[in-house]
């Protein structure tokens, strides 16, 4: 049993943070919604502090699971002073590399393991307890963690040094918008087409277009319905800091680009919240006009 203090209780943290109880282990949450953290506390069963300061005094482990780098910033600034020595920050946050780095390198001059720690797997990864986790960090402190972090995860890798789960998880994105976005417009074809979406799906995804989009997301995406995962904004969020990234190190990105672009459509379209799947919109609505 680990001393836990989880810090951001969003769609993903609060499922995970539960995870962590259901596994005996001691956790203590903040959540900057303190309804939020009480709601939390009353499904699970763990303590609620007051203060960020509070909840990690005593952790042997403090996971951050928020939404971008000013708010890590913010609440690392304030937690890592008050942790305990040989204690282990790990941020689930997907955030840049260059924010992973630099608090690594603050951790360790106050004797504080970090991993920079982002997931893929989604809201029903992290309800269902199956996240795959990409870390970066040191080996020692990795493998002192990982065993904690097993209790919401299918799959953890270390990549290598510091900033390389956030790296990562950028190719994860960058993937992503293409296969959505190459999905979307083959419903799309098949729909302008006259064919029966089921029957196309049962043929194609049998070879090589088959993907877990496909097989999870082509139902919805026929019949209009986003409210199944990931959102459109937080989407924008990590292929602004994939883009970025790419400015810094010269890896050439078109299709992200692009992608992120279409996706700004359909934020404009009032689709800022819904799942990642929501591009086929933009094109049915191009239609409309």
């Amino acid at each position: 049993m680990a001393t836990c203090a989880f810090l951001g209780l969003g769609v993903m943290g609060f499922p995970m943070a539960g995870h962590l109880v259901a596994k005996d282990h001691k956790v203590t949450v903040w959540n900057r919604t303190t309804e939020k953290a009480r709601l939390w506390a009353k499904s699970h069963g763990g303590k609620v502090a007051v203060t960020p300061e509070d909840a990690v005094s005593d952790a042997d482990f403090v996971f951050l699971c928020l939404g971008d780098d000013p708010d890590v910033r913010a609440i690392a600034d304030r937690i890592i002073p008050a942790m305990k020595r040989g204690a282990v920050l790990v941020d689930h946050t997907t955030a840049s590399a260059a924010l992973a780095r630099a608090l690594h390198a603050e951790c360790k001059a106050v004797g504080v393991g970090f991993i920079d720690a982002p997931v893929s797997g989604g809201q029903a990864g992290a309800e269902n307890g199956q996240l795959a986790i990409m870390c970066g960090g040191d080996a020692d402190v990795f493998a002192y963690a990982e065993p904690v972090m097993e209790a919401y995860a299918k799959a953890i890798t270390l990549i290598g040094e510091a900033g390389s789960g956030q790296l990562t998880k950028m190719v994860n994105q960058i993937c992503i918008a293409g296969v959505v976005q190459g999905l979307s417009e083959g419903l799309h074809f098949a729909e302008q087409a006259g064919l029966d979406a089921e029957k196309v799906i049962g043929a194609i995804s049998k070879g090589a277009a088959q993907s877990w989009q496909m097989e999870n997301r082509w139902q919805t995406m026929v019949a209009g319905q986003f409210e199944h995962g990931f959102a459109t904004d937080w989407m924008r969020k990590d292929l602004r800091i994939a883009l970025d990234e790419a400015r810094n190190n010269g890896a050439r990105l078109p299709v992200a680009a692009t992608v992120d672009q279409f996706y700004a459509e359909v934020q404009a379209m009032g689709g800022g919240r819904w799942d990642t799947s929501s591009l086929i919109a933009r094109l049915k609505n191009a239609d409309s006009r």
